[in-house]
């Protein structure tokens, strides 16, 4: 009987911790987020520039995160590789960096783009309370 009761609270724990889901654990998403990046009030025709400029810049990433994931499995496959040149490694790290240099600057070329149709009002507001600062679960340096 008691055997059985600490499989019962053990199913029970094991249920309630599962039940969120992947994404939920502490500080992990992106919270009271209340529009995009901190400005909640978009006008329609905005919400409408703002969805045309996120697919442009979707597809503007789309083959510098292609690379990044290639040059990131290739990457990890050297490492693994006990014969690896380390010039080679250095190599590709570089690489990778430029790359993650580049994927920041579209980011910033596509905040810039999205901060010409705000109101000051609303750039005022702008990244207040959405998307930095944030701790939590997630890829490691590898």
């Amino acid at each position: 009987m008691i055997v059985l009761g600490l499989a019962a609270l053990v199913l029970i724990g094991v249920s309630y911790v599962f039940a969120g889901g992947p994404g939920f654990g502490p500080k992990n998403g992106p919270g009271n987020c209340p529009g995009f990046w901190g400005v909640s009030d978009l006008t329609s025709e905005q919400q409408t520039k703002l969805q045309d400029l996120r697919e442009k810049h979707y597809n503007e990433v789309a083959p510098l995160r292609e690379k990044m994931f290639n040059l990131g499995q290739a990457l990890r496959a050297t490492w693994a590789d006990p014969k690896a040149d380390p010039q080679v490694i250095q190599d590709k790290e570089k690489e990778l960096n430029d790359l993650r240099d580049q994927m920041r600057d579209k980011a910033v070329q596509f905040k810039l783009e999205t901060r010409s149709f705000l109101t000051p009002e609303q750039i005022s507001s702008f990244g207040s309370g959405c998307g930095r600062g944030r701790k939590g679960y997630g890829p490691g340096p590898f």
